[in-house]
């Protein structure tokens, strides 16, 4: 299923900026930047389960804000692009 994660991480000291890249790190990790604080993320239900736990566990709730969007199996017509598209989708092919 196609989940949209998206968070907003207080970044006015250190802690907030080492949070801030771990939940992007994390983010990387399951799928791709489409937005600077925006991942499509390809993932079946317990890495759902999963990455939701790992980004709980890394923001502050006090500070931070952690949006995860399910969009299911039949994503493709819930999505609507205008503009530039950072590279490749989701659930593309990547060959290196």
């Amino acid at each position: 299923m196609l989940v949209l994660i998206t968070y907003d991480v207080n970044t006015e000291n250190a802690a907030g900026k080492t949070r801030l890249r771990k939940v992007a790190k994390q983010c990387v990790n399951y799928g791709r930047r489409v937005q600077n604080s925006v991942f499509e993320c390809l993932l079946d239900n317990a890495q759902s389960i999963t990455l939701k736990a790992i980004l709980a566990d890394i923001i502050d709730p006090e500070k931070d804000s952690l949006r995860i969007y399910y969009l299911g199996n039949k994503y493709q017509t819930k999505i609507e692009h205008i503009g530039v598209d950072r590279g490749i989708a989701a659930d593309q092919t990547l060959i290196l």
